[in-house]
C-alpha cells in the first residue's frame, strides 16, 4: 500500500513590532525650488536624506517608499516658510543631529528650521493656513476692500478642474488683512476643500500683482494636534449647487485654457523622406 504524503507547515514565527521614531520638521522652500512641484519634492527628499545617511524607514510592498507624511502639498510657485513634514527613521537620532545632516545636503532653497521627535506617528491634519502677498506699493483702498469682503456671504469662484464648479470661497475665510507692505490672509482647511489664496488675490482685485511675478508665501500650518483639546474643530462649510448661481455672481473666473492643437492636424515633419538624419 502506497503511503500518502502529508506536508507539514513550517512553524509560524511571530515577527517582531517595528520599533516607530518619528519626528516632525518644519523646512522652508523658496527661491527656484519653489517652482518644483510636490511630487519632484518627494524625490529630492528620498536622494537627500540617502546623501545624509539617515536611516529611514521605507513602506512595505513591491515599490518601497520612505515613510514621510507631508501636511499639505504646496502649490506651483507659492513659496512655503514653515512647511511640516512628519519622518519615520529606524533608530533614534538626536535632533540637532538630524537636522545637521539634512542642512549640509539640502539642495539650494531648502533649509530646515526645526526637528522634534513624536515618539509615535501623529496626526499632520491642517487646522488653517497663513499667507502673505507682498505689496510692492500702498494700496490706501485695499483696507476697505477686504472688510467688503469679510462682510459678505458669497464669494463664488470658477472652478474647472477636474470638473467645472463653482465654489464660495468666502466662508473658508478666517482673516483678512492689509497693509502698506502686505496683504496677510488665513484660509480654513476643512475635509472638503478650502479657498485657494490666489482666488482671493483675485477676488480683490490684486490679480495683476501674480501676473507681474509677485509671490506668494505660506508663512504658516496649524496643525489639529498642536492645538488645545477646545480648539479641536472646523467649521461646517456647505457647499454651493451650481443651478443656484446666476453668471454675475461669478466674482473669481476661472483662467482660459490654453487651446490645444490635435497631432493630427500638425505633422512633426512632411515626410518620412524630408528628415534628414
Amino acid at each position: 500500500m502506497a503511503l500518502e504524503s502529508v506536508q507539514v507547515k513550517p512553524p509560524i514565527t511571530p515577527q517582531a513590532a517595528r520599533q516607530q521614531h518619528w519626528y516632525r520638521l518644519r523646512f522652508r522652500k523658496a527661491g527656484n525650488l519653489r517652482l518644483v512641484s510636490h511630487i519632484d519634492l518627494m524625490h529630492v527628499f528620498e536622494r537627500m536624506m540617502r546623501r545624509a545617511a539617515l536611516p529611514f524607514a521605507n513602506t512595505q510592498g513591491y515599490h518601497p517608499k520612505p515613510c514621510l507624511v507631508f501636511a499639505q502639498a504646496l502649490a506651483l510657485g507659492v513659496a512655503g516658510l514653515a512647511e511640516v513634514v512628519d519622518l519615520e527613521l529606524r533608530e533614534p537620532l538626536p535632533e540637532d543631529e538630524l537636522l545637521e545632516r539634512l542642512n549640509r545636503h539640502a539642495p539650494p532653497g531648502l533649509v530646515f528650521l526645526d526637528a522634534r521627535a513624536l515618539g509615535r506617528k501623529g496626526s499632520v491634519q491642517v487646522r488653517r493656513a497663513f499667507y502673505r502677498l507682498p505689496l510692492p506699493a500702498p494700496d490706501d483702498d485695499l483696507p476697505r476692500r477686504c472688510a467688503e469682503l469679510l462682510e459678505r456671504d458669497r464669494c463664488v469662484a470658477e472652478r474647472l478642474r477636474p470638473q467645472r464648479r463653482f465654489v464660495n470661497i468666502r466662508p473658508y475665510l478666517c482673516e483678512l488683512h492689509a497693509n502698506a507692505d502686505a496683504l496677510t490672509m488665513v484660509i480654513w482647511i476643512t475635509p472638503d476643500g478650502a479657498a485657494r489664496p490666489e482666488e482671493v488675490v483675485k477676488a480683490l482685485g490684486l490679480g495683476p500683482l501674480l501676473d507681474g511675478g509677485s509671490v506668494l508665501e505660506r508663512t504658516h500650518l496649524e496643525l489639529m494636534d498642536e492645538q488645545p483639546a477646545d480648539q479641536r474643530w472646523l467649521p461646517t462649510i456647505p457647499r454651493l449647487i451650481d443651478a443656484e448661481i446666476p453668471p454675475d455672481e461669478v466674482v473669481v473666473a476661472a483662467p482660459a485654457e490654453p487651446q490645444r492643437i490635435a497631432a493630427a492636424d500638425v505633422a512633426l515633419i512632411e515626410s518620412p523622406m524630408s528628415f534628414e538624419t
